[in-house]
Order: C-alpha cells, then structure tokens, then sequence
C-alpha cells in the first residue's frame, strides 16, 4: 500500500494531466458539432473495420457448418426441380411423393398433379482416385441412408460417376474417369440435340472423349454437352462438359471425334449427389420383357 501511495504520489501531476485532457475533449466533443460529428466518423470507421475482422474471423471458422448447410440446400432444391417429377394424369401407379400445382387465383384450384422420378440425397466424398485406369470415389452415405447400387452420382456442376457398390453407411462410386464401357453417359448437345456419348480415355482427369456426333452437327469451341435423359441414371441436361477440340480421325467415316473439358473438377470434389430414379424398375422390367419378346 505505501508503495501504491508514492508511485500516486511521484506522478500526481501526470495524471492530473491525463484527466484534465480527457476532460477538455469530452467538452469540446459534446459543445462543438463539427468536432462531434468528425469524432463519430472516425470512431464507426474504425469500429466497422474491427467488426469486420472479427466477422472474416468467425466466417473462416464456420466454414465446415456453411458447406454443410449449402448442400442440403442444394439438394432440397435439387428434389424440387421440376425435372425431378413426371407430369401425367392417372388414376394408377405412383401414390407417393407427388406434388400438387394450384392456381394462382383466389379458388386456389388444383390444375395438375406431378409425379416425382429423381430423388436426389448428398454426401460427403471421403476418398477419392484420379489416376489409376479404373478410378472410385467413396462417399459417406450407404444403405440405411437409402443408397442402393446403379444410382447415379452427380457433383454441383455436372456428372461425376455410377454407385457400385454399398454397406451400411459407406458407397462406392464408379468414377466417370474410368476406362470401362460401364460408365459411357449418353449425352447430346445442349444447343443442336443431336446424340453421342462420353468415354473417358485414360489420358487426364480434367478431359473425355465425346463420340457418335454427326459430322453434319455444328459444333464449337465451348459448347455445352450434357445428359440426354435416355439413361435411368441422370435426368437431361446436367453437364457434363464442354467442347474444347473437335476433330476427324477418319476422313471416311461419318461423326467427330470430340475432346471435352470436364464440368466436375474430380481433384477437389467434395460433396455430391446421389440420384434415386424412382421410376427406374419399372422402366427396366417392361424394357427386359420386351427385348425377351423380340429374341
């Protein structure tokens, strides 16, 4: 305490200073508008760029919670596409997962009744090949989340691969960069339409070969090439890729030979979506029993 009291002591007339100026700026602050107001200024300035930093600061730390809230966003807007659903009037078949369209005037009548084909459910990738033949993704996901094999996997910009194989919790998904006719994606032009598909060559993970178009198609650097819909695994139009060369390996024959870039970057995907075709067997028993009939 006596130590306290001399140290007072030896600085009484520093600190007498000290108040004495706070004092004399709070009464020019309060007394004069022109000082006041450039105080203000300065003092939200600097206090708006604290906050901002503060802010960048807790934004970096809740990145994992965003990412993981912007999928499932992703996918509820994914189920509600309307390519996710099949407009049709019946009295049979699907009686679940529909989606009622009401009129926008006050009767509030239903005017149509959509079926829902795709279903979409997100994952989290947790291993992942790029430069082996035969490549494979592993997501967190698998049966008792409603994976089953031959479902199709999509990235949030375009195609990534085929489910092969699942347990209880874990998928394996065949990659789209894998050199087996498993994994060709029927795919056609998004501007002219016409039909092709897409094998990977095995020579980078960023390109694929894109067959079948027909030499009387336009074709052009950029072009985007996408699902057609013809297979039970994608709904039309998730991209696939785009043009990036187009050539003619025999001058004989009668399509293009077509470099895409790849639409998924498969060295940093992270999170993708796994397509449940509602509709698929039954597509696939009537088709079987046809072509049993015709041989």
């Amino acid at each position: 305490m006596r130590n306290l009291i001399i140290f007072f002591r030896r600085y009484f007339n520093f600190f007498l200073f000290l108040l004495l100026e706070v004092i004399c700026i709070v009464l020019v602050f309060q007394n004069n508008n022109l000082q006041r107001s450039a105080y203000l200024n300065s003092a939200n300035n600097v206090s708006g760029k604290l906050y901002d930093k503060y802010n960048n600061v807790q934004y970096y730390f809740h990145l994992k919670a965003t990412n993981d809230s912007l999928v499932a966003e992703n996918t509820r807007l994914h189920n509600a596409l309307h390519t996710s659903f099949d407009s049709m009037v019946t009295g049979t078949g699907l009686k679940i997962d529909t989606i009622r369209q009401y009129s926008d005037d006050t009767l509030h009548r239903v005017i149509g009744t959509q079926i829902r084909r795709y279903k979409y459910f997100e994952a989290k990738v947790i291993n992942n090949s790029i430069n082996k033949p035969i490549n494979y993704l592993t997501i967190h996901r698998g049966s008792l989340q409603g994976i089953r094999p031959n479902m199709g996997v999509i990235s949030s910009s375009g195609v990534v691969g085929v489910v092969r194989s699942v347990s209880d919790n874990y998928a394996v998904v065949l990659s789209m960069l894998s050199k087996s006719n498993s994994v060709a994606i029927s795919a056609r032009l998004a501007k002219g339409k016409e039909m092709g598909s897409v094998h990977w060559d095995g020579e980078s993970a960023g390109y694929a070969q894109l067959k079948d178009i027909p030499k009387s198609a336009k074709v052009h650097k950029g072009d985007t090439v996408v699902t057609s819909g013809f297979s039970a695994l994608f709904p039309e139009n998730i991209p696939i890729g785009y043009i990036d060369s187009v050539t003619i390996a025999d001058k004989a024959g009668t399509s293009f030979t077509i470099r895409l870039k790849l639409a998924t970057n498969f060295y940093g995907v992270q999170y993708v979506y796994v397509i449940e075709n509602l509709l698929k067997d039954e597509q696939q028993r009537l088709e079987d029993s046809t072509y049993k009939l015709i041989k």
